[in-house]
């Protein structure tokens, strides 16, 4: 009996809800006070090939030690050159000569719909997420999170969808994640209602700033307990360092106080490469600073 004819035999999602809630699978502890980055972050930055300004994607792993002191790398589709072999195996000696891990691939296909209505629609979504499955096995990341869709769908719907997903993942040595992305934006229970019925294969990777502000608090309450990895998403930063968007220290001790202990990626946007460096070697000071407060509590 596979994982998810367990599941339906055991009565879907709820029974399976209770256990996630009493028992979350632990953060990992080969990354426990980690502070790494998201690729994302570059985007505006980032060229194919050598061009004055610009930065290639393969050269970020030795730019991370040398200028960040940071290891831990999340990648995201749309800031990868190629999913060809060839590109991957390079991407994955880059990081590995510089000390660098590959921790996860966002899966940023937009028009994947994984709750469509249309079985057919849902079905190919389903085999070009899988595709990128290929992908970040190559690549050697422990975790891949695909999109849950714009709109939100039927419950039923996508919950089978991440089910597959996470079977299909399980066999490559990959464990899916969800973040509050799309429809979960302004949902506090998006996140902890999903993996209650997909079971817990599935685990979280909250953004810090993807909430409404009127759920943020809550919405990363509920998710941390789940999390695998967090987006630790700041907007613009004052001279001072102050960030008027929302209090990222709170962020920090929602995770903490959850038992969530990293690693915490930095998404974070500057249009002047060098000032960007600069402002995520500050947020990192930040979060070591709190790691260090908090762990002598």
């Amino acid at each position: 009996m596979n994982r998810r004819m367990f599941l339906r035999a055991a009565g879907g999602g709820t029974l399976l809800a209770a256990s996630v809630q009493a028992a979350p699978a632990p953060p990992p502890a080969a990354l426990h006070g980690e502070v790494g980055i998201t690729t994302g972050s570059f985007m505006r930055h980032l060229s194919p090939t050598a061009a004055p300004g610009r930065l290639r994607l393969l050269d970020l792993p030795r730019i991370m030690r040398d200028e960040l002191d940071l290891k831990v790398i999340d990648l995201m589709t749309a800031t990868l050159v190629s999913l060809e072999p060839a590109y991957l195996d390079q991407l994955r000696a880059a990081a590995a000569n510089a000390g660098c891990v590959l921790t996860n691939l966002k899966i940023n296909f937009n028009q994947a719909d994984l709750g469509h209505a249309d079985p057919v629609r849902r079905r190919a979504a389903l085999a070009e997420v899988k595709g990128a499955f290929e992908a970040a096995a190559r690549l050697g990341v422990r975790w891949v999170r695909p999109l849950p869709g714009v709109r939100r769908a039927d419950l039923g719907r996508i919950t089978e969808s991440y089910r597959e997903l996470c079977d299909h993942g399980g066999e490559r040595g990959l464990t899916v994640l969800v973040e509050n992305i799309g429809w979960m934006k302004d949902d506090a229970d998006g996140i902890p209602d999903l993996i209650g019925g997909v079971g817990p294969a599935l685990r979280s990777q909250p953004d810090t700033g993807n909430w409404a502000d009127a759920v943020r608090s809550a919405g990363l309450a509920k998710a941390f307990p789940f999390a695998a990895s967090c987006d630790f998403k700041a907007f613009d930063l004052a001279p001072d360092g102050s960030h008027a968007a929302y209090d990222l220290s709170r962020c920090f001790d929602l995770g903490w106080d959850a038992g969530f202990r990293g690693p915490w990626l930095l998404e974070h946007f500057h249009a002047d490469l060098k000032q960007l460096l600069r402002e995520m070697g500050w947020l990192r000071d930040q979060l070591r600073t709190w790691t260090k407060r908090r762990s002598n509590v």
